[in-house]
């Protein structure tokens, strides 16, 4: 079962469709009134720590500076135009990344991904000439 943290940017009705319908172990920040609040940097090293896949539509997790890729647990900065896009997003994460043969539970550790509606960007080409 993938186990990812999502951030306070990712809509409650998303949250709900990651566990009942993908079946992912869900940390929501929004349900911890003490970290409704908290700096980016402080929910980057909790998923550390918790051994979760950061997942978020905030695009400020792709600075390396504030946010260095090895010291993550990995991080997943979908970009959707809307709730359906970013559930079909999901979908193809689950089935591309969390449950592909031979996933790791965290299957991006130490590294960021990018991924909008035209697919991933920062996972490795399988040479199948789609991403």
């Amino acid at each position: 079962m993938p186990r990812v943290y999502a951030d306070a940017n990712i809509p409650s009705g998303v949250v709900a469709f990651m566990r009942t319908r993908l079946a992912w172990d869900v940390f929501f920040v929004l349900e911890h009134d003490e970290l409704r609040r908290a700096r980016d940097v402080e929910h980057y090293r909790l998923a550390r720590q918790l051994g979760r896949t950061l997942v978020t539509l905030d695009h400020d997790y792709e600075d390396d500076r504030l946010f260095p890729a090895a010291e993550g647990a990995g991080v997943i900065v979908f970009t959707a135009p809307d709730e359906i896009r970013l559930r079909r997003l999901l979908v193809r994460a689950d089935r591309e990344l969390f449950r592909a043969a031979g996933a790791t539970p965290l299957p991006l550790e130490g590294r960021k991904v990018l991924w909008d509606t035209g697919g991933p960007d920062g996972l490795p080409d399988d040479g199948d000439g789609e991403t």
